[in-house]
């Protein structure tokens, strides 16, 4: 039986969903069961599309939608919550080889879910499941129960300067 680790992507930079949905590809690739529970993203985008290439990757959208120009809401706390107890369920059982919590850091840094919960959640997995939790903000008590953190760091962005994404190469 072999151990699962836990990564984190976290930081200010672009590249942290982007380098989990990279890991969901190769394990896939290498014949792994792969699930991808989105905590806050509510859109389709062009990354969720892999799914329909490789069977799989299993992406579900949990959230409510992104908090770029509005504060969170009752309705978004309960389905952060309410996805938690569907993904640490998913964690414990070990369908999946590898559990990818997209934006998990950003739904507690913003009050949605307690930090020791998702720890729970991770701790209690099947110990075989690699999971990775990816956002803004990780949390010190998260960093300390990982394997593996990267950071990702801005140091320019064409954003800050009013460009927009371009469908399929950078959103």
């Amino acid at each position: 039986m072999s151990k699962g680790y836990v990564h984190i992507y976290t930081g200010n930079g672009k590249g942290k969903t982007t380098a989990a949905f990279g890991l969901a590809v190769r394990a896939a690739c290498s014949g792994k069961s792969v699930y991808i529970g989105q905590f806050i993203k509510d859109m389709k985008y062009n990354e969720t599309k892999i799914q329909e290439y490789l069977p799989l990757i299993t992406i579900e959208q949990l959230g409510k939608g992104c908090f770029i120009d509005r504060l969170p809401t009752k309705e978004d706390r309960y389905a952060a919550q309410l996805a938690l107890k569907k993904c640490a369920e998913i964690l414990k059982k070990g369908v999946y080889d590898v559990v990818i919590l997209d934006e998990i850091t950003i739904a507690i840094y913003y009050g949605l879910l307690d930090e020791e919960a998702v720890i729970a959640a991770v701790e209690n997995r099947d110990i075989r499941v690699e999971v990775v939790l990816t956002g803004r903000y990780a949390q010190d008590s998260l960093i300390a129960m990982a394997d593996l953190v990267t950071e990702m760091k801005e140091i320019k962005h064409y954003y800050n300067k009013g460009v927009l994404s371009r469908d399929g190469i950078d959103n």
